[in-house]
Parts: structure tokens; sequence; C-alpha cells
């Protein structure tokens, strides 16, 4: 019996080149990630046209469709079954006739909505073809290491928040300890988890990756000392764990150019992991803690010294990072924040961004009243962008527009500047885990002021992005045309 979530995988399969196009399949917080051996077979009209998806993103031989939260986790599998079972499901004349009748259908009565969210995509596809180069590409690598690891960081920090209330409170004590465990279980192995996935993206051992970076959080390492120092266990984090697996990929690779095939199987994983973990005890662990701890004082000294300057600078380039998909790569400093200080203090300021952009987006809303196709792209993305998945409205709205994506950037800014304000006050506002923003960011809320201010300072700053969104959008927005006919000409430049 097929379900919902089959059936999207099963009308998405086809449109991105069939299953002999797939070359990998990986899925994030809101985007099934699909690495692809011919992009130009993808028909991005038609899978925006599926009503699952929500936007899309192609980045060379990257496809990324935007299912929103839950949804991908569930269509993941669901279009990893197809791969295994029903390669040959759909004959490559099939494929071609279901794109036809859908370019057709959207031929007869394509609305500005429709050429608005063409349009969008258009411009991503262009920004990304000239910022693709070597550097972004491999923060793009680096970023897929740590995106697998998100579900496991929200769910751990949401139970680290709760356990804060209940000490905080002097409720249920006999529970808490068992919720610290939990809460701090995944944490204390992270450096594994992030071995195993930085060896797998980069062609290595999945298992040797994870077995190198056990080393940094083995209690014994405590013995080892390095230019006079004692280590100490879990040095150098996950900048450590993600170094020492990326040694121990090359080194791995080496020993299978080298090694005689009938002793790979005995010397190769030996080298690999002698090799990198003595590399990793006397050179890696010492340079990633130093350097982990130098990220920990940055951001505290950019808030709590500079702290409005650089949340408005902050809340102002995240959206331009969304549009481009390298606010993956802050993952790895989010993940070393928390864990040296509990929480990231830069999360809730670049949540600021999506607060501009759901102002701008209710902006465009009220000013072309007339125009309900894109009234009714709103209405269907706004509560996505609420809960922070803002790429239905970039893609959709801001970017195609233009002059609304600059005005979001600017309610990202003030809100970023409203609570670095504050943290220049001795305020800090950080968060537990990673993935969620906007009013999703609540139930991960921690600081050092107590819960109740710290949630306030965030309201206020969500509600300070909002209004600065929504006023710039509508004052300045637009320009000097009329709405209806603003609407029309964007619709006439997007459909050149």
């Amino acid at each position: 019996m097929r379900t919902p979530d089959s059936t999207t995988a099963a009308a998405i399969l086809p449109l991105v080149g069939g299953p002999a196009n797939v070359l990998t399949v990986a899925h994030c917080m809101t985007r099934l990630r699909l690495g692809l051996r011919d992009p130009s077979l993808v028909d991005g009209e038609g899978l925006r046209a599926l009503p699952a998806v929500l936007g899309l993103v192609t980045d060379g031989g990257t496809c990324q469709i935007v299912l929103g939260p839950g949804t991908v986790a569930r269509v993941t599998p669901e279009f990893e079954a197809l791969l295994t079972t029903t390669a040959d499901l759909l004959a490559p004349h099939d494929d071609e006739t279901t794109t036809a009748d859908r370019l057709t259908l959207r031929d007869d009565g394509t609305t500005t909505a429709d050429r608005l969210t063409l349009r969008g995509a258009e411009l991503k596809a262009a920004r990304t073809r000239r910022n693709a180069t070597p550097l972004k590409l491999l923060l793009r690598r680096i970023a897929d290491v740590f995106v697998p690891l998100i579900p496991g960081l929200i769910g751990c920090g949401v139970i680290a928040g709760l356990n804060g209330l209940l000490v905080n409170l002097g409720v249920l004590p006999g529970l808490t300890p068992a919720l610290t465990a939990i809460a701090a279980g995944f944490m204390a192995l992270i450096a594994v988890f992030v071995g195993y996935n930085t060896a797998k993206e980069f062609g290595g051992t999945p298992v040797l990756g994870g077995a190198v970076a056990a080393v940094i959080v083995y209690a014994g390492v405590a013995k080892v000392t390095v230019l006079g120092v004692t280590l100490a266990p879990g040095q150098g984090g996950v900048l450590g764990a993600l170094a020492a697996a990326l040694l121990g990929t090359y080194v791995e690779k080496w020993c299978r150019r080298w090694v005689p095939p009938t002793l790979d199987v005995l010397v190769t994983p030996t080298l690999t992991v002698l090799l990198t973990g003595l590399v990793t005890l006397y050179a890696l662990m010492y340079a990633a803690g130093a350097l982990s701890s130098a990220i920990g004082t940055a951001a505290a000294w950019l808030l709590s010294t500079t702290g409005a300057f650089a949340g408005l600078v902050l809340g102002a380039l995240f959206l331009p990072l969304v549009m481009l998909g390298l606010h993956q790569a802050l993952i790895p400093i989010h993940t070393t924040l928390i864990e040296q200080q509990g929480y990231t203090v830069l999360l809730p300021v670049l949540a600021m961004a999506g607060a501009g952009q759901v102002g701008a987006a209710l902006a465009v809303y009220v000013r072309l009243r007339h125009d309900t196709s894109l009234r009714t792209t709103i209405r269907s993305a706004l509560p996505a962008g609420l809960l922070g998945v803002g790429e239905p409205l970039v893609y959709g709205v801001s970017l195609p527009l233009g002059r609304p994506f600059v005005t979001a950037c600017a309610g990202g800014a003030a809100g970023g500047a409203f609570i670095g304000f504050f943290s220049m006050l001795g305020d800090r506002v950080g968060s537990t885990a990673i993935g969620p923003s906007g009013l999703a960011l609540f139930p991960l809320l921690s600081g050092n002021r107590g819960l109740a201010l710290t949630a306030a300072i965030y309201a206020g700053g969500l509600l300070t992005g909002y209004a600065v969104g929504f006023a710039a959008t509508y004052f300045l927005g637009l320009g000097g045309v009329a709405p209806a006919r603003r609407t029309e000409q964007a619709a006439e430049q997007a459909a050149v």
C-alpha cells in the first residue's frame, strides 16, 4: 500500500533522471540531497510542481530538494528503497512522457508565482556556477560530514534544555541525573561519529575513520605528554576528529596503492590506525585543541565587545550564505562551541535572518493584494518560514523579486544587532543544538542569565527582525512601481 511519502519518492525519481542518474543519497534537516551523474537530466520545473516540494537548489553535480522537517526524513528511505529495488521501474520513454506532460500542464496555465519560483531557481543556479570554487566545494563536503549528526544534536539538545529547566525548578531530582547522562552521552562520543562520516565522505573506510577519531575521546590519553603538556580526553574535539579521519583516509588510500593484495586486509588497517593515531596524539590533538579554544574565545569576544555591530553583520550576511548553500559550513563552529560552552552563541544571531525573511514576505503579501498566485505561495511557505525553514520564501518570493531579498537581509541585520546589543551587556543567548531556528529554536535556548531572560531577548530579536523586514520591504522593497504592475514586470522578466 502506497503512503504519501512513497508516492512523493516515486514522483521525484524520474524527475531527477531515473535510478541510473543517482549516485548518492543523503538528507539534512529540510533537504533531500542527491549526487547526480548528469545534472542536466533534472526536470526542475516538474520537481517544483510536486505538492511536497517546497523548493529546489541545484549546485554543480548536487540536486537539493527542499521537503521540510520531518517529511525529508520519511521520504529519504522511501527514495533509497526505490533505487535498490526498482532501478528499472521507469523506462527512459516513461520519464520523458512524465516530464512532457508536466511541462504541458504548466505551459497552459503558468502563474506569476510559478514564474517567480522558476526565476529564483535560475538565479540560484547562475550564482552557484559562478561560486563553485575549490574552497567552497571543500566546505560543502565538510558540511556533509556534520549534516547527518543534526538529529542527534537536536534530540540531545532538547533533553539538555529540559534537564536544565528541571534543575532550576528543583523538580524531579531523581530523574535529572538520568537525563544528564542521556543528553551528554552523544556529545561525549561525537568525535567518533565525525570520524566515521569524514572517512565515508572522503572515500575511506568509515570504521577506520571512527577508530582514529576515537583516540581523541579515550580516557587513556591523559597519560600522554606533548611538548611538556599532558593531553586531556576530548582535546581538539570535532575539529581534531575531522583532521584525524581525513589523514587516516589519505593514509589508507596510500596503503591500498602500495601494499600487496595478499597483505592488504592485515597491513592496511593496522598502518592506517597506527600512523594516524600517533600523528593525532602528538600533533593534531594539540593543534586542534588550540584552534578550538581560539574559536570559543573569538566568539565570546566578538559578541561581548562588538556585539551590536557583529550581530548586524552576521544577521545581514546569513541569507546570502543560505542562498549559496554555504551556511552548512558553519556547523563545525557551532558544534565546537556547544562542546566547549554547552551552547552556541552564533546560531540565535544567525536565526534573525529568517525573521527578516518572514517580515519581507508578509510585506509582499500585503502590498500585492491582487496577485492571488503569489499570495498563495506566501501563505503555503510562511509556516515553514516561521519555523526557520527559509528556502521556500527565499527561492519562491524574495530572491526572484530582487529588492525584497535585500530588505529581508536588513531585517536580519536589525534582529542580529538586537541580540548582539544584549551580548554586550553580558546577557548571552545561545542554543544547545543546531538545526532549528525561528520559533522552533525556543526549546533549545540557553544562556548565562536564566531561561526566561534568554527567551525574552531572543523573542525581542525575532520581533525586531519581523518588523524591520516588513517595514523595509513595504516602503523600499518594491520600488515606486504600482504593486500589480511590479509583479507583472517581475513575471515578464522571469519569462524572458
